[in-house]
């Protein structure tokens, strides 16, 4: 059991306050929490092609970028920094450059004489990975901490001579075979990994230094950052700044959900003094995703309503470093062990026609006169006041206002949706098996918690009306526990007509924030008055996919493939963007597999962390193909490389022939 002391991370998680941290300085810039939180990106464009890289580094500084990071995998990239930091200057560009170092610390005691910062990665830069299990000793293991401060010694005392900066970057997936062997695949291996080469560094007294814990898995990365904080303030270890990023999170949609998940949740809570978005796509448009997320997180946060029914927290009830489902008992299909659902809001749309229902995964087939439904198909749908005029599919079920309800025929087959005032209505009627009941925080009375406990078929819907979201459910959810209430509760907000980037990144952090922390048993997103019939229905094809994205993203309900890809730089050995469109063209139909797309070996078998399959580059032309992490096929060539990958998957009857519907899209 954690003491309340183990368990606080940040200063506050119902009030914005940000945490305080030294300050780093990186050439003419300085990073820390006096001042802004900083945007930063990576190039994509070969390290030894100068011309190249000078014109992407400029893209990215004029699309936001304050810092841009290069790869350095061998000394002759680190001696070419050189070529490209005069040329920015030559142009009058003074952006911080960060060389990016993996498995070659001679490569990094160079470029840290010439650019402004380092990345190391404790995982490969004193280290080989053989993924041998290792049983140490307390004195073995103190030889190999003897062996890691020799080899990092000399880069330590480079930085500290040219005050050049320094960020010990932890990966999930590369994770050295000594830190598994005596900590496991864990958030607290990955913090223990970056803390034994910070302990070096303080011995040194060498302080300018940042920080960062990524995954690919949102729910690990954010653990593993509260952890860090938690641990730094317990060794009484400096308050290093927090380079925020969750790795390899992919591209379009999947990729802005996964990151916003990470990285937004973290900066609710005041944690982050400089962001990466890791989308695989061109890098300048990474900083706008990131910059959206920050403005999120302290304006949305500054200018919430002063609530007096959201009660100062500091410390979490639950513990904040891994995941527990909230226990519920089960009514009709939500809670216990059932996946969350997604509810469809159909109360501004007027459903006139069976097409009314595509744009959340149902379909109509005139020609057989059947339904079908693809992955991403909502459970419910809420009509509000107006019912649906035909026969749902597919057991969709219908929810309405309960005043429409109380006058229906069919009480069966339609459910109602009660407010709390009706709720408390002793002459009010009941459906058999699931009633739900819209609740706010400012509801959770002694008197309603007394009243909603007595009720085994209600369902809360725990409608959120701050500006800061994910602070109020995070409340919501404190409150449940606190009074033990059993009920499933189902995640709600309105959004108002915001950008349909916006909204995905803001969805994912208010949502998601909860349900990485084992609360929500679904997701019911408000849509926004739009103009007309086919916006809204435009709009409300995007809260689905959204809607199901989250949930995926935060490992609690998998409906569709999941691709873990890297966002590409100078190491990687071929179109990482091309390569990923040809990968899912193929294989997107095959829902709950996880395959990895890497273009090196650098981010190959251990930065694929969870991935069930690897594609991963390790030579012109020359792919390896991963079955989780043990290599099943060598140097095959690009041509043959995705028939190969689908071969693999079909030897473990994982493989289905996609089915081609008319009218799906």
């Amino acid at each position: 059991m954690l003491s309340a002391s183990q368990k606080k991370y940040c200063n506050s998680l119902t009030e914005y306050s940000r945490r305080i941290t030294n300050q780093v300085k990186i050439g003419d810039l300085y990073l820390g929490s006096d001042y802004p939180i900083r945007v930063q990106s990576m190039t994509t464009i070969d390290t030894m092609d100068t011309i190249g890289s000078v014109e992407q580094t400029i893209r990215m500084i004029e699309s936001g970028c304050e810092l841009v990071r290069i790869t350095a995998p061998s000394v002759k990239e680190a001696q070419n920094l050189e070529n490209i930091k005069n040329e920015l200057r030559k142009r009058g560009y003074n952006t911080p450059l960060v060389a990016d170092i993996h498995f070659t610390p001679n490569a990094a005691e160079l470029a840290a004489r010439i650019v402004e910062k380092v990345r190391i990665n404790p995982g490969n830069y004193a280290d080989k990975k053989r993924f041998e299990v290792i049983d140490y000793t307390e004195e073995s293991y103190q030889v190999e901490l003897e062996r890691i401060r020799e080899r990092f010694l000399p880069l330590v005392k480079i930085c500290k001579e040219y005050g050049t900066a320094m960020r010990i970057g932890t990966n999930h997936g590369s994770l050295s075979d000594r830190i598994l062997s005596r900590y496991g695949d864990t958030p607290l291996g990955m913090v223990e990994s970056a803390l034994e080469f910070l302990r070096i560094c303080e011995d040194e007294n060498y302080f300018n230094i940042v920080i960062s814990m990524k995954s690919s898995n949102p729910q690990v990365m954010v653990q593993a950052y509260r952890l860090l904080v938690q641990r730094l303030e317990e060794e009484k270890l400096k308050p290093y700044p927090l380079h925020l990023g969750v790795t390899e999170a992919g591209e379009g949609e999947d990729g802005r959900i996964k990151s916003s998940m990470g990285i937004g949740t973290l900066l609710e809570d005041g944690l982050g003094d400089t962001v990466r978005v890791s989308l695989t796509e061109d890098p300048e448009f990474e900083a706008p995703v990131a910059r959206s997320l920050i403005t999120k997180s302290a304006d949305f946060r500054a200018k919430a309503d002063a609530d007096k029914f959201i009660q100062r927290s500091e410390v979490s009830p639950i513990n904040p470093y891994s995941y527990s489902r909230r226990e519920t008992f089960e009514v009709g299909n939500f809670g216990a062990l059932n996946v969350p659902r997604v509810i469809a809001d159909y109360s501004k749309i007027d459903v006139e026609a069976h097409d009314d229902l595509k744009p959340i995964g149902h379909f109509y087939l005139p020609l057989p006169d059947k339904w079908r439904m693809n992955d991403l198909g909502a459970d419910y749908i809420y009509s509000g006041k107006k019912t649906v005029p035909f026969m749902l599919p597919n057991g969709l079920k219908e929810i309405i206002d309960y005043e429409v309800w109380q006058a229906q025929s069919d009480l069966q087959n339609k459910l109602p949706l009660f407010t709390v005032e009706e709720f408390f209505n002793p002459a009010k009627q009941l459906h058999q098996t699931i009633n739900f009941v819209e609740v706010g925080l400012d509801d959770l009375t002694p008197a309603f918690v007394e009243h909603i406990k007595s009720y085994k078929n209600a369902v809360i819907i725990a409608k959120a009306k701050n500006a800061a979201a994910m602070v109020e459910l995070r409340s919501f959810y404190f409150q449940i526990l606190k009074f033990s209430i059993k009920n499933p509760v189902i995640l709600s907000k309105d959004y108002e007509a915001i950008s349909e980037s916006d909204f995905q990144l803001f969805a994912a952090t208010d949502f998601g924030g909860v349900l990485i922390e084992g609360f929500g048993d679904g997701i019911m997103v408000g849509l926004p008055n739009l103009e007309n019939k086919e916006e809204k229905l435009e709009r409300l094809k995007t809260v689905n996919s959204t809607s199901f994205g989250i949930l995926q993203a935060a490992r609690t309900r998998m409906s569709k493939t999941e691709y873990i890809s890297c966002p590409s730089c100078g190491r990687t050995l071929f179109d990482l963007q091309e390569t990923t469109a040809m990968i899912r063209k193929r294989t997107d139909h095959l829902k709950g597999v996880k395959i990895g797309i890497m273009g090196c070996i650098v981010n190959g078998p251990g930065e694929m962390a969870d991935a069930d399959y690897g594609y991963v580059g390790i030579g012109k032309d020359k792919i390896a193909l991963y079955r989780g992490q043990t290599v099943m096929k060598k140097s095959v060539h690009a041509d043959n490389a995705v028939d190969e990958l689908i071969e693999l998957i079909k030897e473990d009857g994982r493989w289905f022939e996609q089915e081609v519907l008319e009218y799906a899209e």
